[in-house]
């Protein structure tokens, strides 16, 4: 139970405002990651897996819209975390910051995964004993060109469709998601642009925004047609970049809002299980047009305080958000090997239970591996990266602050922010050092004269003299302990402007 005065702390992270790690968040990432995973076993070649993907349905083979959940999670994440921080303004210093730092996030852990996978390809292309490399139904081109392309994840640009563009199969929606972070400095001035609309006309916004792909479905049971791609990073994207602004709008701390945020967040995956289902009845993929109500779904995990919001903000699914990421990146490269092993290998014919049992441990040493690639290169080489491009000084200090949700500022200091606090406190600390040499000699000099210790007028009473005496001793004081001033320097730099 939360006191009367007390700021409210949800399984988001906040605490009366959006601030921190929106852990429900996190939490949700780790399901998408794992529907994706799903979704590309079942392709494994055996009778028994066969059978389960027919029990489950459209619960495992549309796993594919695991992608989409991350595109939405993606644009709501991303706006929250940096739109006040590249402000209003297209400015170039930030500009460069935001990309370097998704830079660092998404291309170390993906460089060792295509790299590695690179020399398995070749493997394949030199001993191999047909013209198949990869199991993809467009088999991936090897040359220096393409390397280039993969390198620099730019290898879903200049593809209408994404099978056999990139090495790694997977990492199609790399390369999209790369296009979206690019993009995203411009797309802020017109979120700024977008910000004070209503909060119910920006969730109507975001969930039309996936009206396009929502419709695909619907009309042919598949999302895939010339450029769907761009269709649904853009689409998707944008989508949680305007929900966001939608939860911006909420009241953060109405227990109200708490309350159906929770109720919502309950109710919505029952849905997206029911339309699946249902969907299928209807047609072969139709079901897809649940992707509707992921804009709203995440918006709900945001602001809920129980329920699913509780569940995934525990310790377990938070930490497999943080390697969900990871996860996306091995588990083809993984798979591709067992499908490879199963068939040329006899002992792992499709009727032998060695066939299963390799398979689950392939299915879920795929988490350990993901949990290593996280420790051991994820985490390492991007604290790295990012130290090589440090914050400008100027750049916090010069930078806008903006009303955050609930009316108070979103966020704590960022390391940008704390250096130009330092830099302030040093000027200060200066300035109050002359002020020292300057003033405290004639102070004393004025001390010891009797004229000065007069107060300009007499006094009239008691209460008035006394009051009288205590503004002459504050003149007479000393300038502030210059301790005392770089405490409330910082105070009010750092907690009162976060996030600015």
């Amino acid at each position: 139970m939360t006191r009367a005065g007390q700021r409210v702390t949800t399984p988001s992270g906040s605490r009366g405002v959006l601030t921190g790690e929106l852990k429900g968040l996190t939490g949700l990432r780790i399901v998408a990651a794992v529907w994706v995973v799903l979704f590309h076993f079942h392709f494994t070649p055996l009778p028994g897996v066969a059978e389960v993907a027919a029990t489950l349905g459209p619960l495992v083979t549309a796993g594919a819209l695991g992608v989409d959940l991350f595109f939405v999670l993606s644009g709501f994440v991303i706006t929250y975390t940096y739109m006040d921080k590249l402000g209003p303004a297209l400015r170039i210093g930030a500009t460069a910051r935001f990309v370097w730092a998704r830079a660092c996030r998404i291309w170390p852990v993906y460089a060792v995964v295509f790299h590695l996978f690179g020399l398995w390809l070749m493997a394949r292309m030199v001993f191999g004993s047909d013209s198949e490399i990869a199991f993809q139904a467009v088999q991936p081109e090897l040359g220096v060109g393409q390397y280039i392309q993969q390198l620099f994840m730019v290898q879903l640009w200049d593809n209408a469709f994404f099978d056999g563009a990139s090495w790694v199969g997977s990492t199609w929606s790399i390369s999209a998601e790369w296009l979206a972070y690019l993009l995203f400095p411009i797309g802020v001035l017109v979120l700024f642009r977008l910000r004070n609309l209503p909060a119910v006309v920006l969730g109507v916004a975001a969930v039309a925004l996936m009206a396009p792909i929502a419709w695909a479905y619907l009309s042919t049971g598949s999302p895939y047609y010339p450029w769907s791609w761009v269709v649904r990073i853009l689409c998707g994207f944008s989508a949680g970049a305007l929900m966001y602004l939608a939860v911006r709008r909420t009241r953060r701390t109405s227990s109200k809002a708490r309350r159906s945020a929770s109720t919502f967040a309950v109710v919505l995956p029952l849905m997206i299980v029911g339309g699946l289902l249902l969907g299928e009845l209807i047609g072969p993929g139709r079901g897809g047009a649940v992707i509707l109500l992921f804009p709203l779904l995440v918006a709900a995990m945001a602001l809920a305080d129980r329920g699913p919001a509780l569940v995934l903000s525990a310790p377990w699914a938070v930490y497999g958000g943080r390697i969900s990421y990871s996860l996306y990146l091995v588990h083809i490269p993984m798979f591709e090997i067992y499908w490879l092993a199963l068939r040329k290998f006899s002992l792992l014919g499709p009727d032998t239970v060695l066939a299963y049992v390799v398979g689950v441990l392939v299915f879920v040493s795929t988490v350990g591996v993901a949990a290593l690639a996280y420790h051991a290169v994820e985490e390492p080489a991007r604290r790295r990266m990012r130290k090589l491009v440090p914050a400008e000084v100027a750049s916090a200090s010069k930078a806008p602050r903006h009303r955050a949700v609930g009316g108070s500022a979103a966020g704590w200091p960022s390391v940008g922010h704390q250096t130009a606090t330092a830099a302030r406190i040093a000027a200060a600390r200066r300035t109050l050092a002359a002020r020292t040499n300057s003033e405290i000699r004639p102070t004393q000099k004025a001390a010891e004269s009797a004229e000065f210790a007069v107060p300009r007028r007499p006094a009239l009473g008691t209460r008035n003299g006394v009051l009288a005496a205590a503004l002459i001793n504050a003149q007479r004081r000393a300038p502030a302990n210059v301790d005392d001033y770089e405490r409330a320097l910082y105070v009010r730099g750092g907690y009162l402007n976060a996030g600015g």
